[in-house]
């Protein structure tokens, strides 16, 4: 968690793409019981997964070109802190980083993975996709998605990779650094849309900024984070309406 203990940043550490405080106690997964299928009927805290407009994640298709603020990403390295929260890999990033676009400043809470990438690019996922989850002035949360394809090493992930926590649901603290911005390629053009959280509660209004240049990892690496989740993604929704715009 961030040492700030604020509300909002708090807020956003513990809501983002993978809420674990309100969900502790309602069994939700990825297949079979619990899957997307049925988690807009696990409770009533849940209920935006299924009545929801603007879910996330999506088919990304037709997208509308146009003349779009650059994303402009000041992330300092800091101390590794990661958790694996029994959905995914999490790593929680000290206060001081964030991203800025078209003139809001969005602190960078935490990242995490899933795999295979849940967004879709014309039908096509990737490898893995990294979420980088930011949290704006207003409390308002924005997502930024690098994909991931195996190819080559990426600093970033090997530190992670490197300092896997062998215990679930516990935030593990390292003498290790992580650098966020070794994660982003170096063309920072993207696709941008309203959306959703991925899991439950499936809170909307979020605004996610999906990189279209993915970024390398090692083969090895995707399988070893297969081995502890070997699919950690929601299906795609449906757009109901929604622009997708990108930059030219």
């Amino acid at each position: 968690m961030p040492v700030a203990k604020s509300v909002p940043v708090l807020f956003a550490a513990a809501l983002c793409c993978h809420l674990q405080a309100q969900a502790a106690d309602k069994h939700w997964a990825y297949e079979g019981h619990g899957g997307p299928q049925e988690w807009g009927q696990i409770g009533k805290e849940f209920a935006t997964c299924k009545i929801g407009k603007v879910q996330s994640p999506i088919d990304i298709r037709g997208a509308r070109p146009a003349e779009l603020p650059a994303l402009k990403f000041d992330y300092k390295p800091g101390l590794l802190k990661l958790i694996d929260n029994g959905h995914t890999i999490q790593v929680n990033y000290a206060p001081g980083s964030s991203l800025e676009v078209g003139g809001v400043r969005y602190e960078l809470v935490q990242f995490h993975f899933h795999k295979p990438s849940e967004e879709k690019i014309d039908g096509k996922s990737h490898d893995m996709v990294a979420h980088l989850v930011h949290q704006g002035p207003d409390g308002k949360l924005a997502v930024v998605a690098v994909l991931l394809d195996k190819g080559g090493a990426n600093p970033a992930i090997d530190a992670v990779w490197k300092n896997l926590p062998r215990q679930k649901e516990k935030e593990s603290v390292t003498d290790a650094s992580i650098d966020a911005a070794m994660l982003l390629p170096a063309d920072k053009g993207y696709y941008t849309f309203q959306g959703s959280l991925t899991t439950p509660p499936c809170s909307e209004d979020v605004r996610w900024f999906v990189l279209k240049t993915p970024v390398k990892m090692q083969q090895g690496q995707i399988a070893t984070f297969g081995k502890l989740y070997k699919m950690n993604a929601r299906p795609t929704q449906p757009l109901n309406g929604r622009t997708i715009e990108a930059t030219r």
